[in-house]
């Protein structure tokens, strides 16, 4: 695993992102995207899912959620890597989401996640994240 590999997974992942934002999500992509099972963590703690049809399901309804708030573009500005060994790293993406507000103007948030990954058998999987409160900043800016 390199960090242009890194950068070439996470570029395919914004490409994932802005598809399903415009209500085209591609399960075989979300497929190969995630690890089949996985870990997440966030302010509202912590989580374990399968790479399956609620997991579909989820982020079906997830980025419902984004066009609902006036999400127009979610933009990965940088990706840097923590080696962990042979297999696994954390990536620390650096995202921008637009969003349209109520008045009609756009609203940038920049925020990070952190993706714990595995290489296995040359392909790249995101097997955990990692994301702070996401409801503050969207608040602090009026998104919602």
């Amino acid at each position: 695993m390199t960090k242009d590999s890194l950068k070439q997974f996470f570029q395919r992942y914004e490409q994932f992102f802005m598809q399903s934002l415009n209500g085209e999500l591609d399960d075989t992509v979300m497929s190969e995207l995630y690890a089949s099972e996985f870990i997440a963590a966030s302010p509202l703690g912590v989580l374990t899912g399968k790479n399956d049809t609620s997991f579909q399901q989820a982020l079906s309804e997830g980025y419902e959620q984004y066009r609902k708030i006036g999400t127009k573009e979610m933009r990965v500005r940088d990706v840097e890597m923590l080696p962990i060994d042979d297999l696994h790293c954390v990536a620390d993406v650096a995202w921008t989401a637009s969003y349209e507000v109520a008045n009609g103007q756009q609203v940038n948030i920049d925020f990070n996640v952190h993706y714990l990954m595995q290489n296995l058998n040359g392909k790249l999987r995101v097997f955990g994240w990692i994301s702070g409160n996401e409801q503050e900043p969207l608040k602090e800016y009026g998104v919602l």
